[in-house]
């Protein structure tokens, strides 16, 4: 039997297309996966994207599943070491430095790393293709695949909620989306009919109002009470389903 839907299982193995290639090896550097562990034990394992830098430290936006806690998500575990793991399979201790349970934002600082890839644009999709990126934690294999932005309404129902066609895996959690321009559009989060992803204007709200030291972010007057189910993994007949190999990446 195989474990299907784990935090290790890798998407976009099939041929990358020309634009998600360019994508791809534009944003790779700044794609990083990330663990937290309460002892030896792994709580949760997901992907991040580096937003900022400056001389000594390195910001990374991530899904805030990260430290959430099991039983009741209005709680973190406190005290969880992260590990990161930066491309060409560096790995590092980050520190949760923010974070907001409603809309499952966190923020870990590492030591500076973003040498080579550029700075992170913020920017509603100007294309309809869009690519979201992801790197698996325990390979540092780097994930990309593409679909496009939708009108439709998830089925989790969030009002700020965007979707995208893109099939990622809980892998892909916290990782960014970007357009073909290479603008951010959003950060990822896992249902199986698909890719609701936050968009990248809220996400700013919130990254000022982190730095800000206030309690709500500029433009948004309501904090939403959201729950944020992650499908646990379930056992599989290889033989009946067989698994399919991830594609290597030229990009790591």
């Amino acid at each position: 039997m195989h474990l299907e839907g784990d935090f290790e299982e890798e998407f976009g193995i099939a041929m990358w297309s020309e634009p998600t290639r360019k994508v791809a090896s534009m944003k790779s550097w700044g794609v990083v996966a990330l663990a937290s562990f309460n002892g030896k034990e792994r709580h949760f394992a997901c992907t991040g994207v580096s937003v900022d830098c400056n001389e000594s430290t390195s910001i990374i936006l991530t899904s805030a599943s990260l430290v959430r806690t099991s039983g009741d998500e209005n709680k973190i575990i406190d005290n969880l070491r992260i590990e990161v793991c930066l491309p060409m399979e560096q790995r590092i201790i980050g520190t949760l430095q923010h974070y907001d349970l409603s809309y499952n934002v966190a923020v870990v600082s590492i030591p500076n790393s973003c040498k080579n890839h550029a700075a992170i644009i913020f920017e509603e999709p100007q294309t309809k293709v869009v690519v979201a990126l992801g790197r698996a934690f325990k390979s540092g294999n780097l994930m990309a695949t593409d679909g496009s932005v939708t009108g439709g309404r998830n089925k989790f129902d969030y009002r700020e909620l965007k979707f995208s066609t893109c099939k990622i895996t809980k892998a892909g959690i916290g990782g960014p989306l970007f357009d073909l321009n290479g603008n951010f559009v959003g950060m990822n989060f896992y249902d199986s009919d698909g890719t609701p992803y936050l968009p990248s204007d809220i996400i700013q709200n919130l990254l000022r109002s982190f730095y800000a030291d206030r309690t709500a972010a500029a433009g948004i007057t309501e904090k939403p009470n959201y729950r944020w189910p992650i499908p646990k993994p379930y056992w599989y007949y290889p033989s009946r389903h067989p698994k399919r190999e991830p594609k290597p990446t030229l990009f790591d």
